[in-house]
């Protein structure tokens, strides 16, 4: 097909949008490892599980042979209020970088809280109220999923608490106050609300937080509040499970105009966007029907997949959360305040940590002041302010489409917009003032966390 014909934008119509989720984990041939209940040091049971999350996610989080999980009729219903997303040809990036790469971008902003986080938002939100709750608990880093799940919440009636890290929570009021304005109740964290927040101010006065101490404090109120279960934004299977429609929409989209994508990058914090952008191409790449270059990019202030370890680690900086087998760069790693998006997560999401430990795709770290020259950038050339975290991988995005220039390749570069970045003007004005620094830590910084991972049998 002619490249005339390709338009800028393809959607798709309604009746296109996935009716089911795709399971990544069932064509794997490594399963990723299970939680560990802390205590015990064994497999955490749906029983025990339950506890801390709503019982229909708890199913869908041990389900590692089910390919295909249909979506409830509400959540479609839901999904239709802001997708399909629009998969865009980057014309002119691509004309502004002289490359050949054809470079396509899947875009999901197109919804009030700016992210992707609302695919996952909307289905945990509906199995809570299905199951009779009163309400959820959560943390957030950069806003975003804090945002998703106020929405998703009000839309339902229930009740949200959100623990959002302090550094975050300082620097983007104006998240915080959409969040209020949907009806959640934000408290900073580390905050003296909980008590496992109080100990970590203890024994971290002055810190700006991390996403492990505000999953702390949203498990702890989860937990002793009757009617109330513990939902994550990122990390867990189920998470990936309900993000794997950006894929299965790009690819739709893809093969409507018979293409390809050689380079596949997305962004990586603890995985959700990742996860839900490479699903369907992973998984022919595991049944080897197709080969794909696939690309993590996060933070080189941390960088859990290209500098962590690969073991058993507290998914939380109050250890009060099962175990996780992922990469990790220890519970207690608090990335520095100077970082000014999200991906702050110390770990990684155990089935993208088992793929990458198997060689199924690649990794890849960078300084933030190079991602927001990507981020102004693609804003000049393609008219949309793109979020930070996002801006991982219009660099990488770029760097590739750099190397096609050098070397005359046409290939096609796909990666994931996982939102807007309206919400990030005080990071943009730091850069754009010069202020804006680079921050990797040694690994002297690292070594402590890493002395700190909890001993499990067969872990070194």
């Amino acid at each position: 097909m002619s490249e005339q014909k390709i338009p800028y934008k393809i959607y798709l119509s309604e009746n296109e949008i996935p009716k089911q989720w795709y399971n990544l984990r069932a064509d794997m041939k490594i399963k990723p490892a299970p939680l560990l209940n802390p205590g015990t040091g064994k497999p955490l049971t749906a029983e025990e599980m339950s506890g801390i999350f709503c019982e229909e996610l708890v199913q869908q989080e041990l389900d590692n042979d089910t390919p295909f999980v249909d979506i409830p009729q509400e959540i479609q219903d839901f999904y239709k209020m802001y997708r399909p997303a629009p998969l865009v040809r980057a014309y002119c990036l691509e004309k502004a970088l002289g490359t050949p790469a054809k470079i396509y971008y899947k875009f999901e902003g197109n919804n009030t809280s700016g992210s992707h986080k609302l695919n996952s938002a909307i289905a945990q939100a509906y199995y809570a109220k299905k199951q009779g709750l009163k309400g959820v608990t959560t943390e957030t880093g950069a806003g975003q999923w804090g945002t998703a799940l106020s929405m998703a919440c009000a839309y339902l009636g229930l009740d949200c608490k959100v623990y959002m890290v302090k550094v975050s929570y300082e620097q983007k009021p104006f998240r915080r106050e959409v969040m209020r304005t949907y009806g959640a109740d934000v408290t900073p964290s580390p905050s003296t609300t909980t008590e496992v927040g109080k100990r970590i101010l203890a024994e971290h006065p002055g810190t700006t937080g991390s996403l492990g101490c505000a999953i702390s404090e949203a498990v702890e109120v989860a937990v002793t509040n009757p009617g109330y279960r513990y939902v994550l934004g990122s990390v867990l299977n189920q998470v990936l499970l309900h993000q794997s429609i950006i894929g299965l929409e790009t690819k739709t989209a893809l093969d409507k105009y018979n293409i390809t994508p050689d380079v596949i990058i997305g962004c990586a914090g603890g995985g959700s966007n990742l996860g839900g952008l490479i699903a369907p191409f992973m998984g022919e790449k595991l049944r080897g029907e197709k080969d794909y270059r696939i690309i993590a990019v996060e933070p080189a202030s941390c960088p859990s997949f290209t500098r962590g370890k690969f073991a058993y680690d507290f998914c939380d900086t109050g250890m009060i959360c099962p175990l996780a087998k992922m990469y990790t760069l220890g519970s207690s790693f608090i990335p520095s305040a100077n970082h000014a998006g999200g991906l702050r997560f110390h770990g990684m999401s155990s089935t993208l940590s088992q793929l990458y430990h198997d060689g199924y795709m690649e990794a890849t770290s960078v300084e933030q002041t190079s991602v927001f020259e990507a981020a102004e950038q693609f804003a000049r050339t393609e008219g949309i302010l793109p979020a930070p975290e996002s801006s991982h991988a219009i660099r990488v995005a770029i760097d590739e489409a750099l190397k096609c220039k050098e070397t005359g390749e046409e290939k096609t570069i796909l990666f994931g917009l996982t939102g807007t970045g309206y919400f990030d003007l005080v990071a943009y004005q730091k850069f754009n003032d010069g202020e804006m620094t680079d921050y990797i830590p040694t690994d002297e910084d690292l070594k402590a966390g890493f002395e700190a991972l909890p001993k499990v049998p067969g872990q070194d």
